[in-house]
C-alpha cells in the first residue's frame, strides 16, 4: 500500500489544495531531466523540475493484476529542455519516467505516484507526444533467441565481434536527392556497395539506415535510405558512416572472415524447405543442406 507523507496528507485533507504534477526523466545515458505542469520551476527529490516546458499528462488508468497500462505526456521542443535531435537520435528510448504529485507551495511535500517507461514517441509540428508504459509491459516482451538461418547479433556488438573501425568512414553532404537520399563527398576510397545496409550518423546525432551505396563517376557516393529522413539535411553537414551486413553465413565468412562468431543457424531448414517437394534434379544423398 502506498504511504502518503504526513505533510502532504494534511494538505490534501484541507479545503483547498495547491498541487501539481512533476515528471523526472532518466535517460539510458544517465542524463536526468525534470518537468512540471506548474507555472514556476520546482525543486524536490534532488531534481529541478522545469516549468514552461509544455509538458502535460493525459488521464491515467490503473487496474489490478499484471496487465500493462499506458498513458501519455505531451510537450514542446526547446533548447533548454528536450531537443528534437535528441529524440530522433533515440536518446530517450526506454527512458525511466517517475511521476510525482507535489504541493507547489511546499515542494518538500511530494509523493511518487508511479514509475513508467518511455514508449512510442510521435513528433509533429514542433511538439511531441510520448507513450508512458507501465513496467508490466516488459512481461510481454519476447525472451530468448530465435532459431533462424540469419544471424541475430547486431553488427559489431560483443556477440558479433567484428571491429567496426575497419568498416567505417566519414564524409560530408554534397547535395540532397529527394527526402530519402543524398550525394556525399569524402567516400571515394570505398568501393560501390561498401556501405549498403549500413548506418549513417550525422554530426548532430541523427541516425539514418542506409539501403544502397552507389559510386558515381566523379568519385562521390550516392546513398539511398530505407525511410525519409527527419528534419533537414544541408550541404556541408558532416557524418560518419558504417558498413552493414545482410546477416547471412556466406557474407559473414567471405566478407568479414567472422564465421566462427556467426550467431545464426544456417543448417536449420527453413519454411521454404518444409513446403518443398523432391525434385528429380535434386541431390538426395543425405548430405548437408548447407555447405
Amino acid at each position: 500500500m502506498r504511504e502518503v507523507p504526513a505533510a502532504l496528507a494534511t494538505h490534501l485533507s484541507g479545503d483547498a489544495t495547491t498541487t501539481c504534477h512533476g515528471w523526472r526523466v532518466t535517460r539510458r545515458d544517465g542524463v536526468v531531466l525534470g518537468f512540471t505542469d506548474h507555472d514556476q520551476d520546482l525543486e524536490f527529490a534532488g531534481t529541478v523540475f522545469l516549468a514552461a516546458s509544455g509538458f502535460s499528462g493525459s488521464e491515467v488508468e490503473t487496474a489490478m493484476g499484471l496487465a500493462a497500462s499506458a498513458d501519455e505526456v505531451a510537450g514542446g521542443f526547446s533548447s533548454e529542455a528536450i531537443r528534437e535531435a535528441d529524440l530522433a537520435a533515440g536518446r530517450y528510448d526506454g527512458a525511466r519516467v517517475e511521476r510525482y504529485l507535489v504541493n507547489w507551495a511546499e515542494p518538500e511535500a511530494y509523493l511518487l505516484l508511479d514509475v513508467r517507461e518511455l514508449g512510442e514517441v510521435v513528433r509533429a509540428g514542433g511538439a511531441f507526444t510520448a507513450e508512458l508504459r507501465s513496467m508490466a509491459h516488459r512481461l510481454a516482451q519476447p525472451q530468448g533467441r530465435v532459431y533462424n538461418r540469419r544471424c541475430d547479433a547486431a553488427f559489431g556488438d560483443t556477440r558479433c565481434g567484428v571491429d567496426l573501425s575497419a568498416w567505417r568512414g566519414s564524409g560530408t553532404v554534397a547535395s540532397v536527392t529527394g527526402t530519402s537520399g543524398l550525394i556525399a563527398g569524402g567516400l571515394a576510397a570505398f568501393a560501390e556497395g561498401f556501405f549498403g545496409l549500413g548506418v549513417l550518423v550525422l554530426d548532430d546525432g541523427r541516425r539514418i539506415d542506409i539501403e544502397t551505396h552507389r559510386r558515381l563517376p566523379d568519385g562521390r557516393a550516392e546513398l539511398s535510405f530505407w525511410l525519409p529522413f527527419d528534419g533537414v539535411l544541408e550541404a556541408g553537414q558532416g557524418f560518419t558512416v558504417t558498413a552493414g551486413c545482410d546477416k547471412t553465413f556466406s557474407t559473414c565468412r567471405s566478407r568479414f572472415a567472422n564465421q566462427l562468431s556467426f550467431r545464426g543457424f544456417p543448417h536449420v531448414p527453413g519454411s521454404d524447405f518444409a513446403y518443398s517437394y523432391a525434385a528429380g534434379e535434386g541431390q538426395h544423398d543425405g548430405g548437408p543442406i548447407f555447405r
